[in-house]
């Protein structure tokens, strides 16, 4: 008798926990087979450090193999979906075509950079989803200080030493943290640079930190101020050019790094589905099902899934919700072959973290409130605990950080036009000429 096959699309925080989960489940009863751009599940929380050299890409880059034993990992990018004869066609990094019929389908294909209409921002800023994007922004800072260094007009110095961060969400705020003490780092070593390196944290938000509890806003924005950095709330980009950007509050900035870091949106394949959609993710129910197709599962960013802790509200895009979904997915695809009961999906927040870089960080633990010392061993211990592997490796890079002096090159070999603001897969360079 043939094994029912289960097809997974996407490897990030949800697919890969339903994978792990399934497996576990099935027993050998059934085919798990994981679909997904790269061959690897990206544990995207700690991408600021990428940027800001602490840790080594690789050390994020968990390998899919190995880490899913048991799990058939086909490397590929799904473009079509076959609702009625129920298969998934892809294609793999040759661009040669395949298909993969499935019984049980579980859409997780995440999200993408969220786009605004701002003249230039297509053009001249780069987003900060993907492993490309985190180890372009780490070259591209260096280059733009070395350049720096090297420039006889006073006004090109400060222009290039100039770094301007839209979106003070968990993401930009770890950028322009890290950012600032990556570049006064490079500064100390570069006494012909006369200009200190400036970072500018831009939101429309009142607030840094807008979505997370005030007190952790608080400590976040006296941190960021403290070290030197433009925080200014209430205040975005109206137009990006080659040479700066024009803020919403008149004045224009002289800039050569433009980081775009104002949230997400599901991604753009959800919508060619030609399936019911909420503000872009798929309508699912409490039990992670699509309505009308109950061969088929969607969690994670790309969908819609209610809250059940808040009536009338769908789950917020966050690595907690997208984990806790994708284990619970797979318990309901075993329930949904007599393996124990479905369940519906429901999660309060256990808190958060954010890692401001050296030795401030801000957490809530169980909403117990902890900046300093405390929040930074609370923080790096969960990423540890959340993390799927390669933990020896991320704890060895932090502890050579704090003991020896951050190396900076930039080896340039993701170049600018490999990793465009507008991509539907920020996880994979574009392809250049």
């Amino acid at each position: 008798m043939t094994k029912p096959r289960v097809v997974i699309v996407g490897a990030g925080f949800a697919g890969y926990h339903a994978a792990k989960t399934l497996r576990r489940l099935a027993g050998g009863r059934a085919e798990v087979v994981l679909l997904n751009s790269t061959d690897y599940f990206l544990y995207l929380p700690l991408l600021p450090e990428v940027a800001a050299g602490v840790v080594e890409p690789t050390r994020i880059s968990v390998p899919l193999t190995g880490t899913l034993p048991g799990v058939r990992v086909v490397v590929g990018e799904a473009d079509r979906v076959d609702l009625a004869n129920r298969w998934v066609g892809f294609a793999n990094p040759e661009g040669e075509r395949g298909q993969l019929a499935y019984d049980r389908l579980v859409l997780c294909v995440g999200s993408v950079n969220k786009l605004l209409p701002i003249p230039g921002v297509t053009e001249y800023a780069h987003g900060f989803r993907g492993l490309p994007e985190a180890v372009y922004l780490h070259d591209h800072v260096v280059r733009q200080i070395e350049l720096a260094e090297q420039a006889q007009d006073p006004a090109e110095q400060q222009a290039r030493a100039t770094f301007v961060v839209v979106g003070a969400g968990y993401t930009g705020t770890e950028v322009a943290a890290h950012g600032q003490l990556f570049t006064d780092a490079l500064h100390a070593q570069r006494p012909r640079l006369t200009v200190r390196p400036r970072w500018m944290l831009l939101d429309v938000a009142p607030r840094v930190l807008p979505e997370l509890d005030e007190r952790m806003s608080r400590t976040a924005d006296r941190v960021l101020r403290r070290r030197g950095v433009d925080v200014r709330m209430g205040t975005s980009v109206a137009e990006a050019t080659a040479d700066g950007v024009h803020l919403t509050d008149g004045e224009y900035v002289p800039t050569c790094t433009l980081a775009w870091c104002v949230g997400v949106r599901p991604d753009p394949f959800v919508a060619e589905l030609g399936l019911r959609t909420e503000k872009g993710r798929l309508v699912v129910d409490e039990y992670l099902n699509v309505p009308g197709f109950p061969e088929v599962y969607a969690c994670g960013d790309a969908a819609a899934v209610p809250d059940l802790t808040r009536p009338g509200q769908v789950c917020t895009m966050t690595a907690q919700h997208a984990q806790r979904q994708g284990k619970l997915v797979a318990r309901n695809i075993a329930a949904s072959y007599g393996q124990g009961r479905r369940h519906p999906y429901k999660h309060h927040d256990l808190g958060w973290v954010v890692d401001l870089g050296g030795k401030d960080a801000a957490a809530n633990p169980l909403k117990l409130s902890l900046s300093g010392l405390p929040a930074k061993a609370v923080t790096r211990g969960y990423h540890l605990l959340a993390m799927p592997g390669n933990r020896a490796r991320v704890s060895a890079d932090w502890v050579l950080d704090a003991a020896l002096t951050r190396p900076a090159t930039q080896l340039g070999l993701v170049p600018a036009n490999a990793v465009p603001l507008e991509s539907s897969s920020p996880e994979v360079p574009a392809r250049t000429r």
